[in-house]
């Protein structure tokens, strides 16, 4: 097959869907590999390593998207690239299905399109998650960022000049990203409590040294916060979790919230009326801001303060400000996730295979993701994201 890897176009986005370890396992197993000029360079990987793996580098855009069989992306293409595809060819990517505008576009092109978000929660999809590997980069990162904005030390430091007291910092949300953040901030000597709307991730949060706090809730409310993936509660479980929330953010010097549920805005966790109840120079890393915030007062791609000096980071796409780690990751992930489609014979698309299924957003002509989809994929649009 002929692979081709773009270079990103989206402001910000300096991660690359393949590197030269990927790309020289494809070029072993008999594929031609070819690598947009500049692609992989804001990630340290210069052509020179592209060409040292096997590929090629093009230098025009539209030409190798128009040759290509496979195109491995990060993010969407842009329109006028998609309409560069031929028919049959396949994208794969992040696709963002939730909100995807080209989605009945690839499909009048017959494009098949895999969104790699959907992927479902399983053992067998571990290797392939690409949400579980860069959220596990984002927690980190928003650690790291809260260190930048927070006027103080983290860790206590016992001085000559006097004792300093250590961070305390909450995390809200204990998935792949707020395990992370949790490791971290205890790593970096904070004081750290974490919450979650599912009572099943306490022991979790108490293995990695950190504090689970909870909202008393209802036997009926614990069986609709059971399950792998956060859900949306009652409007009195909200005020309730509400109140605590901003008990706890009023104590904390860093709050982290990583709160997301599939296709919809973000939950709203903390108010504008919590964020005035908190101390001058803590700080709020808001990694829900790209789908709203979690935060009230949070404005995306923006790090500013609040009235009361509580500083407001909305900062989004952290992953790929760590693009060399995140492209390693997530180029491993696509190339694993490509083993389910290619064989000696060719590329085959096994709509049996549930992890096929549950990615391929258009197929054949038809949009298989959202309210276009076709009946027998309309449980598609279900399919909850991780985080």
């Amino acid at each position: 097959m002929n692979i081709v890897i773009p270079a990103e176009r989206l402001a910000g986005e300096h991660r690359v869907a393949a590197t030269p370890d990927t790309v020289k396992k494809l070029v072993a197993a008999g594929h031609a590999v070819t690598v947009e000029q500049g692609a992989g360079l804001a990630a340290a990987l210069p052509d020179a390593a592209f060409l040292a793996a096997g590929a090629g580098i093009a230098e025009q855009r539209q030409a190798m998207l128009a040759a290509a069989d496979i195109v491995l992306a990060v993010r969407m293409p842009e329109a006028a690239d998609a309409a560069a595809l031929k028919p049959g060819a396949v994208l794969i990517g992040m696709l963002a299905p939730y909100q995807n505008p080209l989605l009945p576009q690839l499909a009048a092109q017959r494009v098949s399109a895999f969104a790699l978000e959907l992927l479902p929660r399983t053992t067998r999809a571990q290797s392939m998650d690409v949400l579980s590997s860069q959220n596990n980069i984002a927690g980190y990162k928003a650690v790291l960022l809260a260190g930048q904005f927070y006027p103080r030390f983290m860790p206590m430091l016992m001085t000559a000049a006097g004792t300093v007291k250590a961070a305390k910092a909450l995390v809200l949300g204990v998935g792949v990203a707020g395990l992370q953040a949790i490791a971290t901030a205890k790593r970096l000597g904070a004081v750290v409590e974490a919450y979650d709307v599912r009572p099943a991730t306490r022991e979790q949060v108490e293995s990695l040294g950190a504090k689970f706090v909870e909202v008393p809730m209802s036997d009926e409310e614990k069986a609709a916060s059971g399950g792998v993936y956060a859900r949306e509660m009652s409007a009195d479980f909200q005020v309730r979790q509400n109140a605590l929330i901003a008990q706890r953010a009023a104590a904390a010097d860093i709050v982290i919230t990583t709160a997301l549920i599939p296709g919809k805005p973000a939950p709203r966790l903390l108010s504008a009326e919590a964020v005035a109840g908190m101390k001058p120079g803590s700080v709020i890393v808001d990694l829900a801001a790209e789908a709203g915030g979690n935060c009230e007062l949070t404005r995306a791609g923006e790090a500013c303060l609040s009235p009361n000096g509580v500083h407001l980071v909305g900062l989004t796409n952290l992953p790929a400000m760590l693009a060399a780690d995140a492209s390693s990751l997530y180029a491993r992930n696509l190339h694993t996730f490509l083993g389910l489609l290619l064989t000696p014979e060719g590329l085959k698309i096994d709509l049996e295979d549930d992890l096929v299924a549950a990615t391929l957003i258009a197929h054949q002509g038809e949009q298989r993701f959202g309210a276009a989809a076709r009946p027998a994929a309309a449980n598609h649009d279900k399919e909850p994201q991780h985080g």
